[in-house]
């Protein structure tokens, strides 16, 4: 069996031996404590036929354990100096491949071709760096990949906004993106303390399972998420007053946005926060004519 890398002492170890040190530039914040990692890999349901596609390897903590559950692993690295490591710690698992890639600008689909042409069951599981959670979420999202889900790290307050309910004060437009697209909750709450170098805030780890059908059908979901993002300009303000603010021409176009909300059976004066996502998408249809 071999040594977990994610001990505190096996971790220095090895950032020793390379000489490596953290860029906060990048969000690097390495886990310590294999027992969270293994609670993380479970989250995710996989098998000796699965797929994990994880972004941001580090020195390869969570990398390994996916590797021992997983029929195939492909982490996207963006740090060079990170590849001599991972070639090193990773070298006992020969199901692993890492591409040195921003993963904001590659070509992940093709990369799972490549990769995994066999794999019918794929998951996105990552500790993702704080600075870029919600643009990598959006981005894989709205790739389309054939994926099953996602478990993913991040820091806790930005769980909260997108597993959010109507009605909360975290819920928002986050909220309504992403679960548009995925069933999400919380899976478990991760200390700061388990990092090195320790983050100033506690993490959250979420489970985001894609759904076989969007929970409303909309005539255009680009338009859907423009009329969520605008209804939530000024979270004290009215729907009908963020509207006006937040599309374009909105206060020349008050009336059609008077006779869109009367149309989608929405009272002007609720907030964005208390709309459900079945009323977003009755409202993103009625304003369409008029906006799109």
């Amino acid at each position: 069996m071999y040594k977990d890398i994610a001990t505190p002492v096996r971790t220095k170890e090895i950032l020793e031996k390379y000489g490596f040190s953290f860029k906060k530039s990048l969000g690097q914040n390495f886990l310590i404590d294999p027992n969270i990692l293994r609670n993380i890999v479970s989250h995710a349901h996989l098998t000796e036929n699965s797929g994990a596609i994880e972004v941001g390897p580090g020195i390869g903590a969570l990398t390994e354990h996916l590797a021992r559950g997983a029929k195939k692993v492909v982490s996207f690295e963006i740090d060079q100096r990170l590849l001599p490591v991972l070639e090193d710690t990773l070298s006992p698992y020969d199901n692993v491949s890492i591409v040195h890639s921003d993963i904001l600008k590659a070509d992940v689909e093709a990369v799972i071709a490549e990769k995994m042409p066999d794999i019918q069951d794929i998951m996105v599981v990552a500790n993702l760096p704080y600075y870029v959670t919600t643009p990598i979420l959006m981005k894989l999202l709205n790739d389309r990949l054939p994926i099953r889900g996602f478990v993913v790290m991040m820091q806790k307050e930005v769980a909260d906004r997108i597993t959010a309910k109507p009605g909360t004060k975290e819920y928002g437009s986050l909220s309504i993106a992403i679960q548009y697209y995925c069933t999400a909750e919380v899976a478990m709450i991760v200390p700061k303390t388990v990092f090195m170098p320790q983050p100033n805030v506690d993490s959250a780890v979420i489970r985001l399972i894609k759904h076989e059908t969007p929970p409303v059908d909309v005539i255009d979901e680009d338009f859907l998420f423009v009329v969520t993002r605008a209804s939530f300009v000024q979270r004290r303000k009215t729907i009908f007053n963020n509207l006006q603010a937040g599309l374009q021409n909105g206060k020349a176009k008050k009336e059609d946005i008077l006779a869109a909300l009367e149309a989608a059976s929405i009272d002007p004066k609720r907030r964005g926060e208390t709309l459900s996502i079945q009323e977003f998408g009755r409202l993103a249809d009625a304003l369409h004519p008029h906006f799109a």
